[in-house]
C-alpha cells in the first residue's frame, strides 16, 4: 500500500547492489535506486534481476524509492501470466 503522496511505477531490476539495495529501470526509461521496503523483508520476499516490480517514489527525490510489490511471471503452453494483486497485471494473463 502507497504512503500519502507517493508515486507507485512499474520497473525491471537491473542490477543487484550490496546492502539490499537495488537499481530499477523504470517503464518509462528512467534509472532509480531503490531499497526492499519492511514486509518484504521480513517475509524473505527474493528479488532476482529481470524481475518485474513496484517501486514507491517520494515527491522529494525522484531518484530513490521503495519496492513495495514483486510480480510473479509464470510462463505456460506458450503463454507467459502475470500474477499479481495490481489490477493492471490482470489484464494481461492469459
Amino acid at each position: 500500500m502507497a504512503k500519502d503522496g507517493a508515486i507507485e511505477l512499474e520497473g525491471t531490476i537491473a542490477e543487484t547492489l550490496p546492502n539490499a539495495m537495488f537499481k530499477v529501470q523504470l517503464d518509462n526509461g528512467h534509472m532509480v535506486l531503490a531499497h526492499i521496503s519492511g514486509k518484504m523483508r521480513m517475509h524473505y520476499i527474493r528479488i532476482l534481476p529481470d524481475d518485474r516490480v513496484i517501486v514507491e517514489l517520494s515527491p522529494y527525490d525522484l531518484t530513490r524509492g521503495r519496492i513495495c510489490d514483486k510480480c510473479k511471471v509464470i510462463r505456460r503452453h506458450k503463454k507467459v501470466m502475470v500474477i499479481c494483486e495490481n489490477p493492471r497485471h490482470k489484464q494481461r494473463q492469459g
